[in-house]
Formats: structure tokens, C-alpha cells, sequence
């Protein structure tokens, strides 16, 4: 199929309509070339979807749009005036507000107070007045339909989702020309208060900046959208005239495999479990027993809150278990912390890669390298070149070129830093994975790459946990998949009764099964 391009002529922006034009901007880190040429316009009230996979440089220029960091070469223009933002604060100020796929709140304070920053609500003495601040919290709060966020609440006692919802309505909240929402969906649990602001906010003929992997999303609010591949704006497509499958070519270059794994014999045949829970309860969580068999990948299904996290968080070791026995082939096992899972043979992917996964100032060899750190280390030193070589094997394996590992990892996207967490799982040599939402924020490739992973690990007799936000992961992915509702097991499907509608149906309790 030929692809349609938003091409030069009657479809182009005009001087008049352009909010934002971007013409040939690059920006490097020492010698790595993070964006080498990008071009791209916005029209007045457009949604345009930014795409591309993780790595491909679209974090790097919202980041420049942002005023976070400053390119090196190229030139912008916004409302046809020279544009380069040396701050985030300046870049508000000309009327650009950004949504961040990493929240940038402020976990050690309240929902007021972040949305006020970075300026406070002063009373008549002329200090900061709480009082005033949660006033003009809940006021923007509710012009978002989200007034059942307390102002008070500290950010910290939040959900993900919840802290999504407050990125958002802060970005929304300075009444910006350009509104750039970075991955906004991907901790969201009803995307459609979402879209509905999106869609006033383009009504009133403020320009949107989509960055987003959920194609079906980015399909709803846009018309247009621009592929980055390798730091390079390769296409603007008209969307109606592309398909999935064209549009994942363009960015990567190869065809998608989207073909349902076929289950195991392992699994097929229910033998040996090698992971059994047994009346598991704590916070959230009211009675969970499943079982997970060797060479099976069981899925969990849920909406947001059903203890889902909860559960999780239990069985990596990072929340207690008030009550109910884990057991790892048929064994017993305790553990308190997620090392001591680990050593127990539970190997933990967490929600929040950037807080509860990766150490941001340690490079991404120190990051994969730690389950081995006493198998590495020689006469009381690392031995560099033998920690490298257990790297490379299971850097192979997750699709991480070997130049990011001497790297931070801070500096790496966010789907290398989601392989660089796998691989790190897969190094210590566990053979059961819990893996909450995995693939979340990550683009189509990275995805692709987190999926042959799982099938390989299940194929070769290992054991997966698998929760994600996305139905059509766990009906390709799974061999069974257990729906949570009110912190309990609402059903357990396979095979032909595993499909998304009957998994909906389970996760919004209606045919609730009893599930022993």
C-alpha cells in the first residue's frame, strides 16, 4: 500500500495557521547523536501525533520544545516568532506547556501545591496561604472534570493514574497555545477523560503535540502525524490514508508480528506448578490462590484499583503479606524485600521503572549487573570485562546495543531503559517473572522485543506473571488469564474463552466465577 503524505500545497500549513514550525533541529550528547534533522509543522486547533519507537529522539525534542534542553543547530518558530526556550518556565511563559511521560510532580508535596508551583497563593501578610492554594487547586481540578482528586492529597499517597491525571490538568492549567502530552494515556485508567479535553482544547484552537505508541488512540484525536526514526523526521502521513502496518514500517523498517503465541506443551498439559499462591491477602488484596505452571505465561487482567499493584508489589517483595503462604516449587518461601524474592526464585519487573526499578546515576551496566555482583567481582574489584561479557549475553537477548551500556542510564529512552531492567531480571536467572504492565509507555518495537522475550522465557520452562493495562497483550500472550475484582480472583479463562470481551466482563464483575 502507498502511504499518504501531508505533502507541500493545499494540505500544508500556511504562515497564517502555523503555531509551531520546526526546521532541521539536531542535538547531540558528546558523540551521541540524540536528533539529527527533524522538521515538522502544527496548524492552529490540530492534534498531530509525534511517532516513533523509544530511542528514536522524540523525548529529546520535547525536551527541546520544553526549553529543558537547547538544540544544537536548526531553527523554531512559534506564532511566527523566533522560538528557543532557555527554561521550562520561559517556554510556559510563550505559551508552550508540557505533560511528561516521567511525572515531574513533586511526590513530597500536596496536589495544590504542585499545581501551583512554582509560585504560591499568598495571603495578606504575604505568605504562601494553604488555604488559597487549594482554592485555586480545586477550581483547576474541576475545570478538568477531575474533582474527585482532594486538593490536600500529597502526591505520594497516589496512584499512578491519579498522578497522570494531576500531570495533565497542571500542563492543561496554564492555558497554553501549544500543549505537548508525552505518552499522556499510559498509566490512565479511563482515557476518555482525557480525549475529551484534548478534544475542547483543539476546539478552541490551542495546537497539540500526541506522543503516544497507542495507535488506536492516535488515530481518534489525530490527522496527521510525523515519524522520527534514528533522530530523523522521516514522514508526515495523512493517518486516514496509512495502516498500522505501514506506519510501524516506517519507523522501524520491518513488518510487526502480531501472530498469537501458540501455547506450550508444558503448559498446556498443567504439570508441576512453580508458583502457588494460597489465600493471599493484605492492603488491596482479599484472598488470592492461583497457581503458575512451568513453561505457562498466566495472565492477570484488571481495571485500575482492583489490587492488581498491590499484589504485585507482594510477590517482589516489595509490600508485606499480612497473611496466605507463596510457595515456589511446592516449597514454602518468605521473603521481605525484593532481593530476597529474588533469591527465592521471583524475579520482579515493577510498575515505575524510573522510582522502583533502575538507579538513575549508576551507568546501565551497573543497573543489569547487580544480581551477578559477586559472581563479577575478583580479589575484592569488579572485573570489568568479565561483568561485560555476562551483559552482552543477555543484552543480545533483550535487543540493547552494547554502546548504551557504558552509558547512564539516565540518558538512555525509556523503552532501552525498560530492556536494560528485563535484562537485568533475566541475568540473575530466576525462572518465574512477575511483570507488571512491561511493555507500558514503550514503543512497537520495544514491545515486540518484551513479547519474544516472554514466549522464549516461557518456551524454555521458565514461569510468567503478566499484568498489563492492555487486553490484547494478555489474549496474544497468555496461555490462561485470571480477572481481579475487589482484590480477588472474579474468573480464570484459556484457550477459546480468552478473548478481551469475556475478560471485561470479569474485571467489571459481571459472571463472576467462583475461582477456588
Amino acid at each position: 500500500m502507498t502511504v499518504a503524505t501531508a505533502r507541500a500545497g493545499s494540505d500544508a500549513a500556511t504562515a497564517d495557521d502555523r503555531v509551531l514550525h520546526v526546521e532541521g533541529i539536531a542535538k547531540s550528547y558528546g558523540p551521541t547523536l540524540a536528533l539529527r534533522r527533524v522538521t515538522l509543522d502544527l496548524r492552529r486547533g490540530e492534534v498531530h501525533a509525534l511517532l516513533g519507537e523509544n530511542g528514536a529522539g522524540k523525548s529529546t525534542l520535547v525536551k527541546i520544545l520544553s526549553g529543558i534542553v537547547r538544540p544544537g543547530a536548526g531553527a523554531m518558530r512559534l506564532d511566527g516568532q523566533p522560538y528557543d526556550p532557555p527554561s521550562l518556565l520561559n517556554a510556559r511563559a510563550r505559551g508552550v506547556s508540557t505533560a511528561f511521560q516521567e511525572l515531574s510532580l513533586l511526590p513530597n508535596l500536596t496536589v495544590a501545591t504542585n499545581l501551583a508551583l512554582p509560585y504560591q497563593r499568598k495571603g495578606p501578610v504575604g505568605l504562601g496561604s494553604r488555604r488559597l492554594n487549594e482554592a485555586y487547586a480545586a477550581e483547576v481540578l474541576a475545570s478538568c472534570n477531575a474533582s474527585d482528586i482532594a486538593p490536600s492529597t500529597l502526591v505520594s499517597d497516589m496512584s499512578l493514574a491519579e498522578k497522570q491525571r494531576v500531570e495533565i490538568v497542571r500542563a492543561v492549567s496554564h492555558q497554553p497555545r501549544l500543549l505537548i502530552l508525552d505518552e499522556p494515556t499510559a498509566a490512565l485508567a479511563e482515557p476518555e477523560w482525557l480525549f475529551r479535553i484534548v478534544e475542547r482544547l483543539a476546539a478552541s484552537g490551542v495546537a497539540v503535540l500526541y506522543i503516544s505508541h497507542r495507535l488506536a488512540e492516535v488515530r481518534r484525536l489525530c490527522r496527521r502525524g510525523t515519524v522520527l526514526r534514528n533522530g530523523q523526521s522521516i514522514q508526515t502521513v495523512d493517518l486516514a490514508g496509512a495502516s498500522d502496518a505501514d506506519i510501524f514500517r516506517i519507523m522501524v523498517g520491518r513488518g510487526i508480528d502480531e501472530a498469537r503465541r501458540t501455547v506450550s506443551a508444558a503448559a498446556s498439559s498443567h504439570c508441576q506448578a512453580a508458583l502457588t499462591l494460597h489465600d493471599l491477602r493484605g492492603p488491596g488484596v482479599n484472598g488470592v490462590s492461583l497457581q503458575v505452571h512451568l513453561g505457562e505465561i498466566l495472565g492477570v487482567a484488571a481495571l485500575d484499583g482492583q489490587g492488581q499493584r498491590e499484589l504485585f508489589r507482594m510477590l517482589g517483595g516489595a509490600a508485606p503479606i499480612a497473611s496466605g503462604t507463596v510457595a515456589v516449587d511446592a516449597q514454602p518461601v518468605a521473603f521481605a524485600s525484593p532481593m530476597q524474592a529474588l533469591r527465592a526464585g521471583i524475579g520482579f519487573v515493577p510498575e515505575e521503572r524510573k522510582t522502583e526499578g533502575i538507579f538513575l546515576g549508576l551507568t546501565t551496566a551497573n543497573n543489569i549487573s547487580l544480581p551477578i555482583l559477586d559472581q563479577v567481582v575478583r580479589f575484592g574489584l569488579i572485573d570489568r570485562g568479565r561483568e561485560r561479557a555476562r551483559i552482552a549475553c543477555v543484552a543480545q537477548r533483550v535487543d540493547l546495543a552494547m554502546r548504551y551500556v557504558g552509558m547512564r542510564i539516565s540518558a538512555l529512552s525509556g523503552g532501552n531503559q525498560q530492556k536494560a531492567l528485563v535484562a537485568r531480571v533475566l541475568l540473575s536467572g530466576t525462572r518465574i517473572l512477575v511483570l507488571f504492565d512491561p511493555t507500558r509507555g514503550v514503543d512497537v518495537g520495544t514491545k515486540q522485543v518484551i513479547y519474544g522475550v516472554i514466549r522464549d522465557f516461557a518456551a524454555q520452562g521458565g514461569s510468567v506473571l503478566l499484568y498489563s493495562t492492555e487486553l490484547s497483550e494478555l489474549v496474544h500472550l497468555a496461555d490462561r488469564c485470571a480477572a481481579l475484582y475487589r482484590g480477588r480472583i472474579a474468573g480464570m479463562v484459556s484457550g477459546g474463552d480468552l478473548t478481551e470481551e469475556r475478560l471485561v466482563s470479569l474485571a467489571t464483575g459481571h459472571g463472576e466465577q467462583v475461582v477456588a
